[in-house]
Formats: C-alpha cells, structure tokens, sequence
C-alpha cells in the first residue's frame, strides 16, 4: 500500500513539473490539477470509480500542499529579494555619505578600491580586503 501510494505521488509529482514547464506562467488550481493526475492514473490503471475518487481525495490532498508550499516559498523569495534591495539601498546611502567627507584625490582611490573589490568577487575572491587596513591582513591573501 506504501509503494502505491509513494508510485501515485511521484507520478503527481512529475505530471505537476510538465505541465508547469508546459503552460509557461499560467497553473492550474490544486483541483485541476487532481483531477488530470486522476485521469491519467484511472486509464492506466483500469480504475473503478471507487478507487477513482480516492485517488482524486489522495492526489487533491498532495497538491493543495504542494501549492500551500509554493505560495510560501514565493513569499520567502520575496521577502528575501526586498531584503537585500534595502540593503543596496543602505549601502549606496552609506556610500555617499563617505564621498562627502572625502576629497577628490580620496574618492578617486575609493572609487578605484570598489571596482577592484567587485571584480575579485566576480573572480571567486568574496573576501578581498582593502589595501592597507591593518585589521584585515595584506590584500590578495598573503
């Protein structure tokens, strides 16, 4: 019983995952999709219209969870993208607030310093250190 119903929910899982990758942007609702997983189980299997509607109770129960996990991962992403928008946001202000103290010889450096620290980061290096600051060691590592 285990593995029918283990076979019944990777099934369901893997008919969510086409049609999703086949519809673009647009998905079914948690009963929509039930009752297509359904359909394509009972002409399979030769179900009987007992078996069909508990089935269909089984697969409505897995995709409204599956959905109920969706929007909340959704959520999360959301909310993380809004995070580190404000951050940027911090960043940039913070950013500003150091040119105005510096001069134009000092923000010239510092302008240089960022851009060299941004490619070490593209380049795989996240923990490129600034030139000079005693309480991070030399740069490049050594």
């Amino acid at each position: 019983m285990n593995k029918w119903i283990f076979a019944t929910g990777m099934m369901v899982m893997i008919s969510l995952s086409t049609m999703a990758q086949k519809r673009g942007g647009e998905r079914p609702s948690a009963e929509e999709r039930a009752k297509r997983t359904t359909e394509r189980i009972a002409e399979t299997l030769s179900l009987t219209e007992a078996q069909k509607k508990q089935i269909l109770d089984i697969n409505l129960e897995y995709a409204k969870k599956n959905e109920a996990e969706m929007a909340e991962r959704k959520a999360e992403m959301e909310a993380r993208k809004a995070e580190m928008e404000a951050k940027r946001d911090e960043l940039k202000a913070q950013d500003a607030k150091i040119q105005a103290v510096l001069t134009e010889e000092q923000r010239a450096k510092w302008t240089e310093i960022k851009a060299e620290r941004m490619d070490d980061r593209r380049r795989g290096r996240p923990n490129a250190q600034i030139e000079g600051d005693p309480r991070r060691g030399r740069r490049g590592g050594n």
